[in-house]
């Protein structure tokens, strides 16, 4: 059923918003006359073939700037939202890896495999040098063992430190062993590599060391029911231990209300639901999605999206705020492109730099507002929802309206017409600012409180019986109209999906 529910412009809206960046009033009619169904329209969305493309440069500042560009003027919406959350799930900062080159590859990696088989990029991943660098795997070696990727592995990529009944998911010795088939591996000219030399073979390492044992994990938890733990080990042929932890890894399984199920994928269902749904999606919603698009199993990133895209859940949070609604904050890269393609707008110069008020650089301004890309705050990624939300990076996305509203120096897409947006010949207070939210997309979230707050800002006056001229006016029309469109965009239920 869910696949046929018939789509309504306020969801076709909502659905182009959490799978992309902004959506404006026209894309939402066009989707709903060609796609008038969940499922079509869902399908509409996935049907793309990821690109090649990868941001290009010498130095960090460059590469950042291209991708937001590239998300600025991509009609691979839904792609670029998915390379920006594996770019959160497997979080690599150019703090730590160094190499501007080894980065902006692995940001095409996330690009070919966004929607992929999600065991295929783990296994990918296992082998991509800025994550080799990131987490240590170069040096890894059999003598000292280092276990950051394989910890990181368990914690945050596959399963989570505990299942969702709260029981743990791996123990200290699964993180030992699983470093051990991780040893000796390397990379040449971004190509990696496994030196045999360096890698742990099961054998003594000296005269006074002990051979470390059978390479097995899982002893005591997973589900395997296999006190002999499950054996990675791929005798002579060393090189393949790393997929075959992978493949035990994507066979743990735990038990809850719902029966025995696969835990990485209700794990990753329930981190992709977060992303483009809503924070603390119910257990149903994630056993839904998980079980309809039969992702335990296949591992097909596409089909556990279509179930999300077409489930009641995810259009739930499409409701006004209220106290059943859970919203989502927008991460500030949301924030920045997804305004700039509803006021059809881009940034100047290679520089990337809004062109009116301060006339920062896109990478200030998202510094400002707390998230640079290619540099995460920890390996955990960026902290999502209110940990956007405090008084300085506030500030910054206020400071980021006023910039692109102020940018009235030409008149090419880096400046800001509101005369190209907005019908000049409206002269009802109130329609004006109906055609404000519904540009910007909150017409149907906010309240009348509010409505009238903002007639009462375009008019100086009381929110009824007063008429403007916006088209003979031009000073209200720099002065308010202008203004109108930055409040808008400075407003609580602009910072939310």
């Amino acid at each position: 059923m869910a696949y046929t529910t018939p789509l309504t412009l306020a969801h076709a809206r909502h659905l182009l918003r959490r799978s992309g960046f902004g959506a404006t009033l026209d894309a939402a009619q066009k989707l709903l006359e060609d796609f008038p169904t969940r499922g079509l329209a869902a399908d509409h969305l996935l049907d793309f073939e990821p690109t090649k493309f990868k941001p290009g440069g010498r130095y960090i500042d460059q590469i950042h700037n291209k991708w937001v560009k590239y998300m600025i003027r991509t009609k691979r919406q839904l792609q670029e939202k998915l390379v920006l959350f594996w770019h959160d799930h497997f979080a690599t900062s150019y703090e730590k890896v160094g190499d501007v080159k080894l980065l902006a590859e692995q940001n095409r990696l996330f690009r070919l495999h966004c929607k992929g088989n999600f065991q295929t990029l783990i296994k990918a991943i296992n082998k991509d040098p800025a994550m080799m660098e990131f987490l240590d795997t170069v040096r890894n070696r059999k003598e000292i063992p280092n276990e950051n990727y394989a910890r990181e592995l368990l914690e945050i990529f596959c399963l989570g430190v505990n299942d969702p009944e709260g029981n743990p998911n791996y123990e200290q010795e699964d993180i030992v062993q699983i470093a051990r088939a991780f040893t000796g591996w390397d990379y040449d000219k971004q190509t990696a590599y496994l030196d045999e030399d360096e890698h742990d073979q099961g054998d003594a390492i000296e005269e006074w060391d002990p051979a470390r044992g059978p390479k097995v994990i899982f002893k005591n938890l997973g589900g395997f029911n296999d006190i002999n733990g499950q054996s990675f080990d791929a005798g002579a042929n060393w090189a393949d231990e790393i997929d075959n932890v992978i493949e035990i890894v994507f066979s743990h399984r735990y038990n809850g209300p719902a029966g025995d199920r696969f835990t990485v994928a209700d794990y990753i269902a329930r981190k992709l639901i977060t992303f483009f749904a809503h924070p603390d999606p119910d257990p149903g919603f994630v056993i839904d999605v998980v079980d309809a698009s039969g992702f335990a199993g296949s591992w097909s990133i596409e089909s556990l999206l279509r179930q999300i895209f077409i489930n009641d859940g995810f259009y739930h949070s499409a409701l006004p705020p209220g106290v059943d609604t859970r919203k989502s904050v927008k991460w500030p890269v949301d924030y920045v492109v997804g305004t700039l393609r509803m006021l059809g707008m881009k940034l100047k110069s290679k520089y990337q730099y809004v062109d009116g008020g301060s006339e920062l650089d896109v990478m200030t301004q998202l510094t400002n507002m707390g998230q640079i890309l290619f540099q995460p705050p920890s390996v955990f990624g960026w902290d999502w929802e209110t940990a956007w939300l405090s008084s300085s990076t506030m500030l910054a996305r206020y400071g980021f309206a006023r910039d692109l509203t102020g940018a009235r120096g030409g008149n090419g897409k880096t400046s800001f017409r509101a005369d190209r947006l907005v019908d000049l010949s409206l002269s009802d207070p109130g329609d004006v600012v109906d055609a404000v939210t519904t540009l910007l997309g909150v017409n149907d979230q906010i309240t009348a409180a509010e409505r009238d707050a903002l007639i009462i800002y375009l008019t100086d006056g009381p929110p009824a019986g007063t008429s403007i001229d916006l088209d003979g006016d031009e000073t209200l029309r720099q002065r308010k109209l202008n203004g109108l469109v930055a409040t808008v965009l400075q407003s609580p239920i602009y910072q939310l999906h």
